[in-house]
């Protein structure tokens, strides 16, 4: 019974009315043996009338004051008024029935407020109550007393608490800390004793007291700190066994504390990162230098920061939704950096809970996914938009959308939009619409290929997208208007059938600005808008003012006449503003006697540049309010709202938390590192699989079995059935936290002898990113894999791995064709990125040409006499096949021997993944060696960053490659090529006009031109004047459809069809520069 009351009195004390429902629930289990009719009555709607309630509570028969009890908290639970009845209920409080003095605290907890003067008619009683033997009795007395809120008895209540606060009961303990909240807001001037019975309620070592006191201390005393020093390790330890509303509390308080008893972990980080990037230019006084101060400040975690974070760990399983984001909340804001990302799995998670749960969490989704991109990245699909989600879900999960947005996944982000913007829902078409905005701003490779989407969107049947579509328009035009003058000029002939006022006005100013880019159509619109003009919106007149102003300083000619009738119309309007603007303008541009001399200036202030409007998130200023709190979730400040404090510049004192252990105690206390361990050994199994792969591997049979077992029973539980993760994910993500995991142990000299050999080798390269460690955990299990690999494999040569073994076999099938086209465009749209199917119309082939062009990776001034350059051979990579291959060629220009050549640190972007070429052991003099690698640049241009070392140095290089070297050459039919490329437009197709190409250039010399800058196939054209071109891009396989059209003089009408929007208007720009040239 005492389990029931725990699960339902946290809850219960907040308000009046959850008090009356835990009591009730006591009293129902305590009265279990009633009869079965008794209980059907007891929530029947055939109540009889509150005088027979009143005859039965006077009654001398315990058995009809019980059944009277019933049927009254059955009102009461049912939100009927029963407080006509408190006189005679009062009566009973001193009944010898347990089970009837329970129903009349239950009663007397939701009407003591209200008849405060008869409720203290029965103060003698309450405090015979709290010597009850019954700690149900005691708590309920307390309860109730604490209820009546009455001043007179505040002394008594006082009273009450201290003695509650030594009780030996642990429910009592922790009905006096909430007492202790009501009390404190009855009477503000009992602070003192009450943080007294709060410090000593502190050290109570009860898991179910943590929470109440701690939230007392929060209502009570959040400043006082120093009360929580001596009970940090405590709590810390208690955490998880904690009830999950005490949970939450602590989770908060911690994170306040830890704000201001620890140095920040940032700074080193930030500080290492610097340090990274200076090295390579550094002299070596310098790096003498920086190494000296940066030994003489290292950073090291406090213990017990590492405490709280490895204690709270655990809690990111936990089925309340409320403990995950506060879990979420706290490694946001104390934990290093590089360890905030395992929270995102969990709160992913939380995805599949209620819509409620959802928004929440959702919300602060967005605000953390602006700081750190790559933290939601693996889990982008998780955010796709559901067509049963309500508007405000679909509005924030474009959000998170739009922010993880990069170059590497944009393409696949603009296809979702692009369904988006059909849905029936108004309000979501519109915010998708400034989302792509935000993407076309964000991302400039995509600028030009969101433009085209959005007037392809002017089109649209539906005006409010069309309305949305020219806003958004005519912010992007702002960054570029020059080149855009065909834009303006469509949108200035949709004034006649669009009505919105937004967009009539967005216009409206866009010909006003840029009117010199349209000056024939300029003043024809201003004709139109004036026969218009009185009806039209106030908006709308507004801008219709300003383009006749611009327009009659810079072409008074066609306008004046014009100008001179709105302003006579205008001057009569209802509106006060258009009367105002009109006078305004009158004087500044039509010169007369009166006009001062501001007029002189009228261009400059009418035509003045304005700046590019910044599209940002609306999240982008709510990190200044804590995660997870009311401030967060409305963007203002909340009344109780607590800032979250600045980390300290200098490190307090951690002796403040020692506490002093008793003699008798010690064997208790001592083993408490043991039990760290063993924490931190369950901690890292749950976590970490990689470890569980390197003990099993160590285990027998059946221990294996037995391991997979409880696996499977873990995987069980509500909190691990909803991941849906693949298993390729888990192993990457378990292999780094357990680096990070072992790396935080071994600094504590606290691990065990099994996980030693794995924390040397990880320990080895820490510096190492995110991407090198999921390409180590791959290279194992290929590794592992291999040892299946049958022996005929052993003919080839030795140098040759096992790894390379394998990836040899992905070589058989190169084949990536489309899956064959359905009868609904947005099907094909939605149909996968890897077009991979077993039919054979699409064909890899051999390179059409191989550019002899070499780029310089290391001068050989900076390589200290070892030059470097790469080339792209343009065949498929031997490693695997979704690398690019790169030849390296090395030259030795010094007079010296030069060896150990490899590859050393890499720093990679997220996803992608090197092949390192074979070490060359030494190198002569005078003398070349050239080595094969291979890189997977995952379709994108980044550079891969890394370092190339000897057996001396160590120099940092990168490589960029050509947009024209993602590609791979593939063959088609004409007809196929034709029909994949009807299923690539909108936002898929990239287009431009050459004018002023060579005329004298023959079909094989463009021919040529296109396939010196990119790795493509020529596809067989009946049209003399049409060449068409097709490759698919090496990582993915999407294809990339390149059409070249020459038409009448000297103009070339250019277009690239793909899914990887960034591909395709770089390759367009190169080709567009390759092609203007002699």
């Amino acid at each position: 019974m005492a389990s029931n009351n725990v699960s339902y009195n946290d809850q219960g004390d907040r308000g009046l009315g959850g008090e009356s429902t835990e009591l009730g629930q006591e009293a129902t289990a305590m009265t279990s043996g009633a009869a079965a009719s008794s209980t059907f009555r007891l929530f029947s709607t055939d109540y009889k009338k509150n005088e027979d309630l009143h005859q039965m509570l006077e009654s001398n028969k315990d058995s009809l004051k019980l059944e009277a009890m019933k049927r009254i908290v059955a009102m009461i639970a049912k939100g009927k008024n029963a407080s006509e009845l408190f006189p005679a209920v009062v009566k009973n409080v001193a009944s010898k029935n347990i089970e009837l003095k329970k129903l009349v605290y239950v009663f007397l907890v939701r009407y003591a407020e209200e008849q405060q003067d008869l409720a203290l008619l029965s103060i003698s009683t309450f405090q015979r109550a709290l010597k009850d033997p019954n700690q149900l009795i005691r708590a309920s007395a307390l309860r109730v007393l604490s209820s009546i809120r009455v001043s007179i008895i505040v002394p008594i209540m006082m009273l009450s608490i201290q003695e509650a606060a030594r009780d030996l009961s642990p429910y009592v303990r922790k009905t006096a800390a909430h007492a202790i909240q009501k009390l404190y807001s009855l009477d503000p001037e009992q602070k003192e004793p009450l943080v007294e019975a709060i410090e000593k309620l502190l050290k109570d070592k009860s898991t179910l007291v943590a929470g109440s006191v701690v939230m007392s201390f929060e209502e009570v005393c959040p400043e006082r700190i120093d009360l929580i020093h001596k009970n940090y390790r405590k709590l810390c330890n208690l955490l998880v066994d904690v009830e999950e509303w005490g949970q939450v509390v602590i989770i908060n308080m911690l994170t306040r504390y830890a704000r201001t008893q620890f140095l920040s972990p940032w700074k080193e980080e930030d500080f290492h990162e610097a340090n990274n990037e200076k090295d390579f230019y550094h002299s070596d006084e310098e790096k003498n230098n920086n190494d000296g101060i940066a030994a003489k400040t290292p950073y090291i975690m406090d213990p017990d920061h590492r405490l709280l974070l490895r204690n709270t760990k655990p809690l990111l399983q936990s089925r309340n939704a409320a403990v995950v984001m506060g879990v979420a909340q706290l490694y946001w804001h104390i934990a290093p950096k590089s360890e905030v990302s395992i929270v995102a799995k969990s709160l992913v998670r939380l995805l599949r809970s209620h819509r409620e749960v959802q928004y929440i969490v959702l919300q602060n989704i967005a605000t953390m996914s602006i700081q750190k991109k790559g933290m939601f990245q693996p889990y982008l699909k998780s955010f796709y938009v559901r067509s049963t989600d309500p508007t405000q879900i679909k509005v924030l999960k474009l959000e998170i959308l739009t922010n993880l947005a990069s170059e590497t996944n944009i393409s696949i982000v603009l296809r979702e939009f692009q369904t988006y913007v059909k849905s029936q829902d108004k309000q979501f078409a519109a915010a998708t619409i400034q989302a792509i905005g935000r993407c076309a701003t964000n991302i400039s490779e995509v600028t030009d290929t969101c433009l085209s989407g959005l007037v392809y969107l002017l089109s649209n049947r539906d005006e409010n997208v069309v309305a949305e579509s020219v806003v958004v328009i005519k912010k992007l035009l702002q960054t570029q208007p020059s080149q855009h003058g065909e834009i303006i000029k469509h949108m200035a002939k949709l004034l006649d059938k669009i009505t919105v006022s937004m967009a009539r006005a967005s216009i409206l100013w866009l010909i006003g600005e840029y009117c010199e880019h349209v000056p024939k159509i300029a003043p024809d619109v201003l004709r139109k808008m004036a026969k218009g003009f009185m009806n039209e919106e106030e908006i709308v007149k507004l801008q219709i003012l300003n383009l006749g102003a611009k327009l009659y300083l810079t072409n008074p000619k066609q306008t004046k006449l014009l100008m001179q009738y709105i302003l006579n119309v205008a001057k009569y309007d209802q509106n006060y503003d258009i009367r105002d603007r009109t006078r305004f303008i009158k004087q500044l541009i039509v010169p007369n006697e009166k006009s001062g001399a501001l007029s002189k200036y009228a261009k400059k202030i009418f035509l003045v540049q304005k700046p590019a409007p910044i599209l940002d998130s609306p999240f982008k200023d709510r990190d200044r309010f804590q995660l997870s709190t009311l401030s967060h979730s409305l963007n203002t400040k909340a009344n109780g709202y607590l800032e979250l404090p600045d980390w300290p510049q200098t490190a307090p004192d951690p002796s403040v938390r020692n506490v002093e252990v008793i003699q008798q105690i010690t064997e208790v206390v001592t083993p408490v590192g043991k039990l760290k361990s063993k924490k931190d050994t369950s901690a890292e199994k749950f976590y970490s699989d990689s470890e569980e792969q390197e003990e099993s591997s160590e285990a027998s049979g059946n221990e294996s079995e037995s391991g997979s077992k409880s696996e499977e029973s873990s995987e069980s539980s509500s909190e691990d059935s909803s991941d849906s993760e693949s298993e390729k994910e888990k192993k990457s993500e378990g292999s780094e936290s357990s680096c990070t995991e072992n790396g935080q142990t071994k600094s504590k000299n606290v691990q065990s002898a099994t996980t030693s050999e794995s924390e040397e080798s990880s320990s080895q390269d820490s510096s190492e990113s995110e991407s090198d460690s999921e390409v180590d955990s791959t290279i194992k299990r290929k590794k592992e894999e291999s040892k299946s690999v049958p022996r005929a494999m052993g003919t080839i040569k030795q140098d040759v791995s096992l790894l390379d073994l394998v990836d040899l076999s992905d070589m058989s099938t190169p084949v990536a064709v489309p899956k064959p086209a359905k009868t609904s465009r947005l099907a094909a749209d939605l149909e996968g990125l890897s077009l991979s199917s077993n039919s054979s119309t699409i064909n890899v082939i051999t390179p059409v040409f191989v550019p002899e062009k070499s780029f310089e990776l290391l001068h050989r001034m900076s390589g200290k006499g070892l030059g470097a350059r790469y080339h792209f051979p343009r065949q498929p990579c031997i490693y695997n096949s979704k690398m690019v291959s790169v030849h390296i060629t090395f030259t030795n220009n010094s007079d010296q021997e030069i060896q150990n050549i490899k590859i050393g640190e890499r720093k990679l972007a997220s996803g992608m993944k090197m092949h390192d070429f074979h070490e060359i052991d030494n190198l002569e003099p005078g003398t070349s060696k050239t080595v094969s690698m291979g890189i997977d640049f995952c379709d994108s241009t980044q550079a891969a960053n890394f370092q190339v070392c000897t057996s001396n140095d160590h120099f940092s290089v990168n490589i960029q490659p050509p947009v024209g070297e993602l590609l791979l050459p593939v063959t088609t039919s004409e007809k196929d090529f034709i029909k994949e490329q009807g299923k690539l437009t909108g936002m898929n197709e990239n287009s431009t006009t050459i004018t002023g190409a060579p005329q004298n250039n023959s079909c094989q010399a463009t021919v040529n031109k296109v396939v010196s800058v990119a790795n493509v196939g020529v596809v067989p054209s009946s049209q003399d004047n049409v060449h068409r071109f097709v490759a698919k891009t090496v990582n993915s396989g999407a294809l990339v459809l390149i059409t070249m059209q020459v038409k009448e003089g000297s103009t070339v009408q250019l277009s690239i069809n793909t899914e990887k929007t960034v591909i395709g208007s770089v390759l367009l720009r190169d080709l567009k520069t390759v092609l203007s040239q002699e």
